[in-house]
């Protein structure tokens, strides 16, 4: 069976794009992330009960290595094909070692200078206005989907969500808006919960250091969270070097 085949069979397209979740413009660094986190979904090791989830794997496996070689994106993009024959889809290989070596582990030193630089950036803006366009405006998607962010952030991403719109840059959603203050308010009660929650886990582990701290935090909201923070860094911003 050949890969679009595949594609149709598992993931309901044959649209190499559409399985990820992206358009034909994607750059490089978009479809990197983008095949991040939808393998993520599919992994075997994070979705046991779904008896497909190692051929999905696979298969986005393959998916990527046409997309990420500019000789096969070229062909797929002109023609809407694939070199079947080509050895990054014949040669046997271990996919889970492939998307390892893509996306090696991160550091807690990583996370926290990758903070310090993208709180307030101009990258971390254009993030918050493409997940308000994703998500139509509704700020518990955003919260759930924005890097390094808290609650206490919900007010700034908003300035800057109003700022976009008053410019024309951005459509008013409704749900944006509109939206009533008593969501707002669940909101914030909930992540007060969520942290008494952490600090109280903190303790009964005994966590003291900064770095012991951070990893618990981050444990913490992996739980709570489809798409935890240290998944979208690990995506956007693994360790360079690594070779296919």
């Amino acid at each position: 069976m050949g890969l679009f085949d595949q594609c149709r069979e598992l993931f309901k397209t044959a649209c190499l794009y559409e399985v990820l979740g992206i358009t034909k413009k994607a750059t490089d660094a978009e479809i990197r992330r983008s095949y991040y986190k939808v393998s993520l979904q599919v992994h075997p090791d994070r979705a046991p009960e779904d008896p497909g989830a190692t051929e999905k794997f696979q298969v986005l496996g393959k998916l990527y290595a046409v997309l990420s070689d500019k000789e096969q994106r070229r062909l797929y993009d002109e023609q809407g094909a694939v070199d079947e024959g080509d050895d990054l889809l014949t040669h046997e290989r271990c996919w889970e070692e492939y998307w390892r070596l893509l996306f090696p582990k991160i550091t807690v030193q990583d996370i926290q200078d990758f903070e310090r630089t993208y709180k307030g950036s101009e990258e971390e803006r254009e993030d918050v206005m493409q997940l308000y366009k994703q998500h139509q405006g509704q700020m518990v998607g955003i919260l759930a989907s924005a890097l390094c962010c808290s609650q206490e952030d919900e007010s700034r991403f908003a300035d800057i969500i109003h700022a976009a719109i008053q410019a024309g840059e951005a459509p008013s959603h409704p749900a944006f808006t509109q939206e009533d203050d008593r969501r707002k308010q669940a909101r914030k009660q909930k992540a007060d919960e969520e942290r008494k929650e952490a600090e109280e886990m903190q303790r009964e582990m005994g966590l003291r250091a900064e770095g012991d701290s951070l990893v618990m935090m981050l444990q913490q909201r992996q739980k709570l969270r489809e798409q935890s923070f240290l998944s979208d860094l690990e995506a956007k911003y693994s360790k360079k070097g690594a070779k296919k």
